[in-house]
């Protein structure tokens, strides 16, 4: 019976190891989904994302996306909330930390158009499965 146990154990504990969840999957539009209403606020809709970095695990994600108009095309960053400090950002790129609680992903962190790795160093962070962020 123990060695049943132990490999039941090691089953889940793999079974939520860092993962990019795939294109088409529940998991993936859920995860963009949960990040959209928060940069439509800013940028005006609709958006869609080019994912450049998406992992997931343990109930956490982590996401980098560039943002665009559906067919490609380009968000003038001078018709949105970033206008005033266009200067300073790294166009909008939007990187994003959700956690999934009560059956739902939700927003905990992000930041748009930062020019350095905004969140090394923060405790928050620290705690993430190892793998989660893209350094």
């Amino acid at each position: 019976m123990s060695l049943l146990f132990v490999l039941a154990l090691q089953a889940g504990v793999l079974a939520q190891s860092v993962h990019e969840p795939a294109r088409g999957t529940a998991e993936r539009t859920d995860i963009l989904n949960a990040v959209r209403p928060m940069l439509e606020a800013r940028v005006g809709p609709p958006v869609e994302f080019v994912v450049n970095w998406m992992r997931s695990g343990n109930g956490w994600a982590f996401v980098q996306l560039s943002p665009q108009r559906p067919g490609g095309g380009k968000i003038d960053i001078s018709r949105t909330t970033y206008a005033d400090g266009a200067d300073y950002m790294d166009g909008l790129v939007t990187f994003a930390l959700l956690r999934q609680q009560f059956d739902r992903w939700n927003l905990i962190d992000f930041a748009v158009g930062p020019t350095d790795v905004f969140w090394q160093g923060d405790p928050l962070y620290a705690q993430l499965p190892p793998g989660l962020t893209p350094y």
